[in-house]
């Protein structure tokens, strides 16, 4: 039984400390693929460094809203150039999030069809965050549709969000929120079919019950497949095959 966590930060600074050790470890438990988040230009080029050195870790590259600053034509040529390598394999996290910044939202709007716009030049699918901007993220992708479309990243628990990126094509990714007391995880979990669920950690962020409030690590992507399996009432063992070969197949890896 192998799994894929499709979102991880291991470029993160909370990793400074024990990176090789950790990633070593999520081998060993069977996590025998991820892929590594770029969200500014400096952190991108950490998830490719990290990825050119690791032979199952995976990168993506982008400018993500909460990091507005980082906009300018300069960066997003970097950001392009930098998605050119091979162990990139996708533009992200992009998207919208009115929750951390509710004054530059026409600016975040920019920010994120302009990475589209890349996407879809380098023929790579985009991996969308999305906080409180639901009507405009879906109002974005349908006015500038991905080419090969992409991934709702720790996908918000929102039907209608699901239910319309499904339409678009999109896959929708879970991550510890789903194991949280008072999340509505049956609802929208179940909705999401086989071939177009995934599952993740978000790690060093959003660590599982019982491990709420501690640093995440892609060893923990198992509770979240043990979650998923609870509610579609099958295997672990199923849900690790499902979401193993759906990540293979949107990020494109042979």
């Amino acid at each position: 039984m192998e799994f894929f966590d499709s979102h991880s930060h291991f470029n993160d600074e909370k990793f400074n400390e024990d990176r090789e050790e950790i990633i070593n470890l999520m081998y060993k438990e069977n996590i025998t693929k991820t892929v590594c988040i770029g969200y500014n230009l400096k952190q991108s080029k950490k998830a490719v460094e990290i990825s050119k050195n690791t032979a199952f870790i995976y990168a993506t590259c982008g400018i993500s809203p909460n990091d507005i600053e980082d906009f300018n034509e300069k960066n997003l040529r970097e950001i392009e150039k930098l998605s050119h390598n091979d162990k990139v394999v996708a533009i992200g996290e992009i998207g919208l999030d009115y929750y951390w910044n509710k004054e530059n939202k026409e600016k975040q709007k920019e920010l994120f069809i302009k990475q589209i716009e890349i996407a879809n030049k380098l023929n790579k699918p985009i991996v969308i965050h999305t906080r409180e901007a639901v009507m405009d993220t879906l109002e974005i992708l349908k006015k500038h549709p991905v080419n090969k479309k992409g991934i709702f990243h720790c996908c918000p628990l929102n039907v209608e969000l699901i239910k319309e990126g499904l339409k678009l094509g999109f896959y929708i990714s879970f991550s510890g929120n789903i194991t949280f007391k008072n999340a509505k995880s049956e609802e929208t979990v179940s909705i999401v079919p086989n071939e177009r669920i995934l599952i993740e950690t978000d790690s060093p962020y959003l660590s599982p019950e019982p491990y709420r409030g501690r640093r995440n690590t892609p060893s923990n992507v198992k509770l979240v497949a043990k979650r998923v399996a609870e509610i579609k009432k099958v295997s672990i063992e199923e849900i690790a095959e499902i979401t193993y070969r759906n990540a293979m197949k949107i990020y494109d890896i042979n």
